[in-house]
């Protein structure tokens, strides 16, 4: 207990020093009180194997804040209409918050995963299945392991509008489409623009999650909000219009796991089709499973012709299939205080031999991309 309790307080303190820092005031300065804190921290000693993470911690109190919006914690939580930056009341408040309802928390840790479905992290992965697209000679077939409720799928019904550096703007997607999606672009030296095609043909289309959400219970729906930090409501505002234009076109979610029931998923899908596999920040969730899972792409692309696209850190998911780039390893908390970047990677097989290609560095919820070319 002692030791399991120790390891959850330094995962709140990486947390808190790594992806909260720079980006939400509000869950930097809880997740570090959290790591000092034994009774809080215990909270997640309930957690499911390689669940006790910050992330899950905060949704749960985010969700019992949703449920009580009068408590005077609201007050720090933008997304129930509170408008107060952090001070010297806002731990003490949180800290008798949750424990106060210590036995509600606990039900909520044990039954729950974290499920951020981030909407705006179809911008990041646009360019590169509609690279895959092109390879592919047309029409594909889109499998998203780790999909949540499945709102990336929709990818080839959301517009896009890259802002560049020096003002030019670059445009995808539908005109008249329901969500539209905005993402900062910059080049790396020596890169140079991605052509992006107006759409993409996306034939037939399938997630598979341990435990995928349904957009039409709206309790389901609550937990993906609570999900999204509380201090980020333009995030929540986005979530809410993609599950309204998701509802019109459910896609088919399996439920499985990413490595076993993988072979099975992307079976569901027309034969004829080439696959494009998607993975958004998934593969961190495989712990040690990470490479079972690249060795089962890479048996599907055996028999059909397969393309990865992976949005996650290097360490989680392109280092496997292209080692050796440390300059794609971002630093603890990237550079002057910038979060953590991920890589935008697609993959292929020839002869069973995976060929990688690193395409962006993104930020974790889809603000910016940094074009490698």
């Amino acid at each position: 207990m002692a030791i399991a309790l120790e390891k959850i307080k330094q995962t709140l303190r990486t947390f808190a020093e790594v992806e909260a820092r720079g980006v939400s005031p509000l869950y930097d300065h809880l997740a570090t009180h959290a790591a000092e804190d034994d009774d809080v921290a215990g909270l997640l000693t309930g957690a499911r194997g390689g669940e006790a993470r910050g992330t899950l911690l905060l949704a749960v109190a985010h969700r019992l804040v949703q449920a009580d919006p009068i408590h005077p914690l609201s007050r720090y939580y933008p997304s129930v209409g509170g408008f107060d930056g952090v001070d010297g009341e806002t731990w003490p408040l949180f800290r008798a918050f949750l424990l106060e309802r210590a036995d509600q928390a606990r039900e909520l840790i044990a039954a729950r995963y974290t499920q951020t479905n981030e909407v705006r992290r179809a911008a990041l992965v646009y360019p590169a299945v509609a690279a895959a697209a092109k390879e592919a000679g047309g029409k594909i077939a889109l499998l998203e392991v780790g999909c949540s409720a499945g709102l990336l799928l929709g990818l080839d019904r959301f517009a896009y509008r890259y802002q560049c550096d020096g003002g030019e703007q670059l445009v995808a997607g539908p005109a008249k489409a329901a969500v539209g999606l905005h993402c900062a672009l910059d080049l790396a030296p020596g890169a140079v623009l991605p052509k992006l095609p107006k759409k993409v043909a996306v034939a037939a289309r399938l997630g598979l999650d341990r435990a995928p959400v349904d957009l039409s219970d709206e309790d389901e729906l609550a937990w993906l909000e609570a999900c999204i930090w509380a201090d980020q409501v333009d995030r929540i505002r986005l979530l809410r219009t993609a599950a309204a234009e998701q509802r019109k076109h459910a896609p088919d979610l399996h439920t499985g796991d990413a490595v076993d029931d993988l072979a099975e998923a992307a079976a569901a899908l027309p034969a004829e089709l080439p696959l494009v596999v998607l993975t958004s920040h998934a593969l961190a969730y495989l712990g040690d499973r990470r490479g079972d899972f690249v060795a089962e792409v890479g048996r599907l692309a055996g028999q059909r012709p397969v393309w990865w696209v992976s949005q996650e850190f290097y360490r989680a998911g392109l280092e496997l299939v292209l080692p050796g780039r440390e300059d794609l390893a971002a630093g603890p908390a990237g550079a002057a205080g910038e979060p953590q970047q991920a890589v935008l990677g697609l993959t292929t097989w020839s002869d069973g031999n995976p060929a990688a290609r690193a395409l962006a560095r993104t930020t974790p919820h889809g603000q910016r991309m940094t074009w490698l070319g």
